[in-house]
């Protein structure tokens, strides 16, 4: 099993001092590809840090970068609010940050800045594909998250892996869409449809928000569509990134 160095640092921006959570191989012989991690919209969280952890000790060794998008924004409802409402514009200073975040984890040593993932969960799925679209990114993870109505819209995008659970009635149709969009573009893609998933069948859900799963997104954790996802990442990244 690969060796993790983990360290959090405090990024000075124009909206305030933003949390950046930073896992990789403690050995690095050469730059490591980088993985920006953009978080649902609990925010930045355990479950956060443990995603991080699983992809930074994947196969190919990674740098994982997991941005904690609502610090310095004010209380967190508001924080959300400010949030959701940059993602609805397509812009936006939460999309001022995660292009931050990319330039600042370029220059670490450890990290080859050309070869970068984005990968969300949730609305951190509707920024990867949309930042993506836009940002010299490599290859984009989108799970569960917003897609655009017209294919024009991810005209940029890059090759693409994700997923989506059958029983989450509000995003799973916009899996669908996903892939119809990228068909139409001749984009790579690997987007999977789980039948027995709802929402967040990759995110381990705490407190009030187990309630998730008598929603119409059937918000709950799923091991089998969970694990066959992380295969599928794993494999695509060593393909495309």
């Amino acid at each position: 099993m690969i060796e993790l160095s983990t360290k959090t640092h405090q990024l000075q921006l124009h909206q305030g001092v933003m949390g950046v959570h930073v896992v990789m191989p403690s050995v690095v012989e050469s730059p490591v590809p980088l993985v920006i991690l953009i978080h649902d919209i609990l925010g930045f969280n355990d479950d956060t840090r443990r995603i991080a952890k699983r992809l930074a000790s994947g196969p190919m060794g990674l740098a994982v970068v997991a941005p904690d998008l609502y610090q310095g924004l004010g209380p967190k409802p508001l924080c959300v609010v400010k949030t959701l409402a940059s993602l609805r514009r397509k812009e936006g200073p939460t999309f001022d940050r995660l292009r931050a975040v990319q330039a600042w984890s370029s220059s670490i040593p450890e990290v080859d800045g050309q070869r970068v993932a984005v990968v969300g969960f949730c609305m951190g799925g509707g920024f990867a594909l949309l930042y993506s679209n836009e940002a010299e990114v490599s290859v984009v993870a989108p799970f569960y998250g917003d897609v655009p109505l017209v294919a024009s819209e991810l005209k940029n995008i890059c090759p693409v892996v994700g997923g989506y659970g059958e029983r989450d009635a509000i995003f799973g149709p916009q899996g669908h869409r996903l892939v119809s969009h990228l068909e139409s573009l001749s984009v790579p893609h690997d987007v999977k449809f789980y039948p027995d998933a709802g929402h967040s069948y990759m995110n381990q859900l705490k407190g009030m928000a187990k309630l998730a799963r008598w929603t119409p997104m059937r918000g709950a954790f799923d091991e089998t569509a969970a694990e066959d996802s992380w295969q599928r990442v794993f494999q695509f990244f060593e393909k495309h990134l």
